[in-house]
């Protein structure tokens, strides 16, 4: 019985590796098709074919700046992402474990929210000037909240036995946390690095339309101003391309490191 079951194992995993793959591509394809489709019955400036867009794509890569652009959006959203995740996740443990700190600070959390990104991007800039950094400020703000939210839901909700047990058996604060309590909340603040890093490129793109830069908002801008319809949905397929990096690294991470 034993044995069949460590068979089982490797075949359910492959199973779902399986799927997670063929499942995207499979509605992606589809969803082309009819993009395709749609295409053909509207005029280019208003929706432009994706096979349009291929070659566009193409020749952006070939002439190269587009890639010269991703590569400062990307850099802008993962400096963004890790200073946010540097606040966040103690933050995150203080809120999970002291009920005056949640108490406190849970009420201004909420009232951060309600201000949208770009509206901070005024006095970031007055703050900080111009440059790499005032952009990866405003990623951070929008990484912020999702791992803090996750952080401290993943600690809230840890078994109390267990944690009991292990105070009975000598865990310290430091102890409980490296061994018990960070394992147990990990799938949950992963979880929140996921969707927060994935939101660092909207921070970033907002921050160069307000804040200005040389990334992929910039490039935006100006196909923007050229009406450049297939411009425009070219560098948004480079951005969506980014997103998608950023969730499958992140997942990737998450696989690889679940206790």
């Amino acid at each position: 019985m034993a044995r069949r079951m460590t068979q089982s194992r490797p075949a359910d995993a492959a199973d779902l590796v399986g799927s997670s793959v063929f499942a995207p591509l499979v509605l992606g394809a589809a969803g082309l098709l009819l993009w395709q489709l749609l295409a053909v019955l509207t005029p280019t400036r208003v929706l432009p074919a994706p096979s349009a867009l291929a070659v566009r794509l193409v020749a952006e890569i070939a002439d190269g700046d587009i890639i010269g652009y991703a590569a400062t959006t990307a850099t802008e959203s993962l400096l963004g992402g890790l200073i946010g995740l540097a606040v966040a996740l103690p933050l995150g443990y203080l809120l999970a474990r002291s009920r005056l700190a949640s108490a406190a600070l849970g009420p201004y959390l909420a009232a951060t929210q309600a201000i949208p990104a770009v509206a901070l991007a005024p006095l970031i800039v007055l703050w900080f000037g111009y440059g790499l950094l005032p952009v990866a400020l405003l990623c951070a703000l929008l990484v912020f909240f999702p791992i803090v939210v996750n952080t401290t839901l993943g600690l809230t909700t840890l078994d109390e036995e267990i944690l009991g047990a292990a105070r009975l058996d000598g865990a310290g604060r430091w102890r409980l946390l490296a061994h018990i309590e960070a394992p147990l909340a990990l799938p949950a603040v992963l979880a929140g690095v996921r969707n927060g890093f994935v939101l660092s490129i909207t921070g970033a793109v907002v921050g160069e339309f307000v804040m200005g830069g040389q990334g992929l908002g910039l490039l935006l801008s100006i196909y923007r101003d050229r009406s450049d319809t297939v411009g425009m949905f070219t560098t948004l397929l480079v951005l969506a391309a980014g997103a998608v990096g950023f969730y499958v690294l992140v997942r990737a991470w998450e696989r690889k490191v679940r206790w």
